[in-house]
C-alpha cells in the first residue's frame, strides 16, 4: 500500500465498490475491481471474442476505458464522501498488442489536489507464455497514460 495519501473518508473502499456496481458499462465489459488502495485502484476484463479488434487483440476502446475507470476510482479513493469524480482528459500510448487470458489496468495517483488529481495509468495484457500450458500468467505492458481528474465537491456519487 502506498503510504503517501491518506484517505479523508474512512470508508473510501466500500464507496468506491458502490460506484462500480453502478457502471453499466463496465458490467457490460464483464470487468471487475480487483484492488482498492488510497491512490491506487485495479479494474481486470477477462478476454471475449466479443471484446476484439479485427486481428483478435482486445479492441483499444477496452484497454482505454478500463484504464481511465481505474485512474478515476484512484484519485476518487482520496476525495471526500461528499463529492464525485470526473476525468477532465486522459492520454493512452498503446505500447503492445492487447493479447492474453485478460487485461488489467492499474489507475495510481501521482498528484492529489484539492480540484485537480493526475493519475499515471498502465495496462497489462495477461497471458501465458506460448510452451506453457500451466503456471502463471505473465504480464506484457500494453499501454500506457496519463490522466487529469477533477473532484465535483458537494456532489455526492450517486
Amino acid at each position: 500500500m502506498d503510504q503517501r495519501y491518506q484517505p479523508s473518508d474512512s470508508g473510501f473502499a466500500a464507496r468506491i465498490r458502490a460506484s462500480f456496481e453502478r457502471q453499466g458499462f463496465m458490467r457490460l465489459l464483464g470487468a471487475t475491481l480487483t484492488r482498492v488502495e488510497p491512490g491506487l485502484v485495479e479494474i481486470e476484463v477477462p478476454f471475449s471474442a466479443d471484446l476484439t479488434q479485427q486481428h483478435g487483440y482486445f479492441h483499444a476502446g477496452v484497454a482505454s476505458s478500463i484504464a481511465d475507470s481505474a485512474g478515476g476510482y484512484a484519485g476518487y479513493t482520496l476525495f471526500p464522501a461528499d463529492s464525485s469524480v470526473l476525468t477532465v482528459e486522459f492520454k493512452i500510448n498503446l505500447i503492445a498488442p492487447a493479447q492474453g487470458a485478460r487485461l488489467s489496468a492499474v489507475g495510481q495517483v501521482v498528484k492529489a489536489g484539492r480540484t485537480l488529481t493526475v493519475c499515471s495509468l498502465d495496462v497489462f495484457a495477461l497471458a501465458k507464455a506460448d510452451n506453457e500450458q500451466n503456471g502463471p500468467l505473465h504480464r506484457t505492458l500494453c499501454a500506457s497514460g496519463l490522466q487529469t481528474l477533477i473532484c465535483l465537491h458537494g456532489r455526492a456519487d450517486g
